[in-house]
């Protein structure tokens, strides 16, 4: 007879589903924050949140854009997902990737939860890789975000390493663009 190998001890027993939204703009960039008060604390990740019971990932997407930074989006799609197991958190997320663009004009991301985000940015995709790579370069046991600042870089958020690592080929502008067709 087989066992089921055991389980951590996690706090939540199954995986969750979360949504990271890119925000893009004309130029290709997209917005993301530093986490505050919450798993990731110190880390760059885009605006997102949890799925909720019978809810799109599309509809996720545009609630938490909305909720987190006050911008209207629209055109949203499915890009990608990723498997997170995040054992120093004792955590398991199913990250789902949503692509989006801007509706109303206004492009300036409100911080309308300072107490989970220290602050809104526009990013671009090369130079979210590169804190990636020096993220692994320098990467400590500890996972250390304010070590990683000494190599003035942004410490990502598992999720964001995660896509890096499994999706090497991936780039949003371009996803979103194939995924609108």
């Amino acid at each position: 007879m087989t066992t089921a190998p055991k389980s951590p001890s996690w706090s939540v027993p199954h995986p969750r589903v979360g949504v990271g939204v890119f925000i893009l703009n004309d130029a290709g960039q997209f917005v993301m924050g530093e986490r505050k008060g919450s798993h990731g604390a110190g880390t760059w990740a885009l605006p997102g949140g949890h799925l909720e019971l019978g809810e799109s990932f599309e509809a996720c997407a545009a609630r938490e854009v909305h909720e987190e930074t006050g911008l209207r989006v629209a055109d949203c799609v499915f890009l990608t997902a990723t498997n997170d197991v995040m054992e120093d958190a004792c955590k398991h997320y199913v990250t789902i990737f949503v692509g989006c663009r801007i509706t109303g004009g206004n492009e300036t991301p409100q911080l309308l939860e300072p107490d989970k985000c220290a602050g809104w940015e526009w990013v671009d995709w090369p130079s979210m890789r590169a804190w990636a790579r020096l993220q692994q370069q320098y990467h400590d046991s500890s996972n250390n975000a304010i070590e990683m600042r000494k190599f003035e870089s942004r410490p990502l958020f598992s999720p964001m390493l995660s896509l890096i690592d499994t999706r090497p080929g991936f780039a949003p502008a371009e996803a979103f663009r194939r995924n609108r067709a």
